[in-house]
């Protein structure tokens, strides 16, 4: 039996930890959470969908602020809201609620530093981790030269006090989406008319410019106070982890994203792919042959 498409599917929203999560599910087998990045939503995994459903039980869902998800009615000091600590809760909590206390984690940029997060906090939960065109946040940050703030512009521009970001890309939010995104290295070209439209629907949304911008100020803040802490004893991701990178991106051209992960990690590898950022979009067959490897599913 054909997959269906994951855009036919219906989203469904379940209220967990404070916010209402928006995600879409199907398939069978071992469960598989799949985090998206930025500026996008979970529809980003619609051309790998497929392939995945026909070996998983997949759970896209939209990270908090972020495509039809909500954000929590209260928000305390120093952004967090939107820790990636408090956004792997979510994602915990919403597999919890679907019967999964167990599960796989595939995911993209500010997904995969959810997916960090997550690994740290919940190690319990995680089988199985691959991250997708990231090195770790500490590091980058750290690690910044004018070639990589200059690229990865918006890291800086978000974390600016409100209201000044939110004003300036909430003016015009289909604009800012199709700027980031066809600012990489394949430019729009390797996004579908119908994911891109989502994208700028969901980025049309009254607290999605606030929401992201918080995204990055916790990850510019908060984030990094929990990372230097659990760096301080000695903690590191238990489950086996395989890290991809654009070999045509940002990130592997200012970092060395396989050894940044090496001592973050108790078993990690990973290679750059031909291609950029985002790598689902760009090279799905490529990505396909990575998962397939990686949780041993026969070709």
């Amino acid at each position: 039996m054909a997959a269906t498409p994951l855009f036919a599917l219906p989203v469904a929203r379940h209220r967990v930890n404070g916010v209402e999560i928006a995600a879409r599910m199907a398939g069978s087998g071992p469960a598989l959470l799949l985090l998206h990045g930025h500026p996008q939503t979970h529809a980003m995994w619609h051309k790998l969908w497929p392939a995945l459903t026909r070996h998983f039980s997949c759970v896209a869902m939209d990270l908090r602020g972020y495509g039809d998800s909500g954000i929590p009615a209260d928000e305390p000091a120093g952004h967090a809201a939107f820790s990636k600590r408090e956004l792997a809760r979510d994602a915990v909590a919403l597999m919890r609620e679907l019967g999964h206390e167990r599960f796989h984690v595939l995911a993209h940029d500010r997904g995969a530093r959810v997916a960090h997060r997550l690994a740290l906090d919940h190690p319990q939960r995680i089988e199985r981790m691959m991250l997708l065109d990231i090195a770790p946040t500490l590091d980058m940050y750290e690690g910044t030269t004018r070639g990589f703030a200059q690229a990865y512009y918006h890291w800086f521009l978000l974390t600016q006090p409100a209201p000044l970001p939110e004003r300036l890309i909430g003016a015009d939010p289909a604009f800012y989406v199709r700027s980031i995104m066809g600012g990489r290295h394949a430019g729009l070209a390797p996004f579908t008319a119908e994911a891109l439209a989502e994208y700028e629907r969901c980025a049309r949304h009254a607290h999605w410019p606030h929401a992201i911008c918080e995204d990055y100020r916790a990850a510019a803040a908060i984030d990094l106070e929990h990372d230097r802490a659990d760096r301080a004893r000695g903690l590191r991701i238990a489950c086996p982890l395989r890290v991809l990178w654009g070999g045509k991106g940002v990130v592997g051209r200012y970092f060395d994203v396989l050894g940044l992960w090496r001592p973050q990690a108790e078993q990690v590898d990973g290679r750059p792919l031909d291609c950029g950022h985002y790598i689902a979009e760009e090279a799905p067959e490529v990505l396909w042959e990575e998962v397939r490897r990686f949780w041993g599913i026969a070709g």
